[in-house]
């Protein structure tokens, strides 16, 4: 199955603003998400990328202009499933004003008991992203192989979510994990269970390109960078 690159979008407007944003129009990147967007077509040059699929919201759509400029034949695909987490009420309002609600709590310690106000339960937030994946890896791999490489711009709880989903992981835990801005979440994706291959990286993207297997290949190691191999001992430390 393929190999699915998670980007959150870039520095927004509202994230310098501490402002939670949701799903609240006219959102753009700042100077220095920009330039974030700008460098990611280099940091993804090494990978064979198969299509791009995008959250609706400007910022998401903004953060990929310059990938789809550098690769005119890339196809975009616009995702709802992986918008924004739809916080209702709570949209555009300050996250200091946010931190003395008492939902805020329940948010961060037990978010699967959380629904926005006038919005979405955080896990209807995840079901939808969950599918969404599970629809455009079937897609991607009937269109182009079980060694595809795609990628998805989206947002910070989305890829969270995702991650947890991945990992086996109780949406309770999911606060646990970060994502910058702009940076890359690796999710390899095979018949019997997901290998998380990068969190939140911000560097060299190489290594994830796909690489040819043969007698030659070590198991452990092949596991590790998201082969359908048991996983090396000691998490694959020694894998390159």
């Amino acid at each position: 199955m393929p190999t699915l690159i998670l980007v959150r979008h870039g520095r927004s407007t509202a994230n310098t603003a501490g402002v939670l944003a949701g799903r609240t129009p006219g959102v753009a990147l700042d100077e220095r998400g920009t330039e974030q967007a700008a460098a990611l077509p280099g940091r993804l040059a090494a990978l064979p990328l198969a299509a791009a699929v995008s959250s609706p919201l400007q910022r998401c759509r903004e953060t990929l202009q310059p990938l789809l400029d550098a690769r005119p034949d890339l196809p975009l695909h616009t995702e709802e499933r992986v918008s924004e987490c739809d916080y209702g009420d709570w949209s555009g309002r300050k996250l200091a004003e946010l931190v003395d609600e008492p939902l805020m709590t329940v948010v961060q310690q037990h978010p699967s008991a959380a629904a926005f106000p006038g919005g979405e339960s955080m896990r209807a937030m995840q079901a939808r992203a969950v599918d969404a994946v599970r629809h455009w890896n079937a897609t991607v791999e009937a269109e182009h192989g079980e060694n595809a490489v795609y990628v998805m711009c989206s947002h910070g709880d989305i890829i969270k979510s995702l991650v947890a989903d991945a990992l086996g992981m109780h949406l309770d835990l999911f606060q646990r994990i970060h994502a910058d801005p702009c940076s890359v979440t690796a999710i390899r994706y095979t018949r019997l269970r997901p290998f998380l291959l990068r969190l939140g990286d911000t560097g060299d993207l190489a290594p994830l390109a796909p690489r040819e297997t043969g007698p030659d290949t070590d198991a452990g190691a092949d596991a590790a960078a998201g082969g359908e191999g048991d996983a090396a001992v000691g998490g694959g430390a020694g894998a390159p």
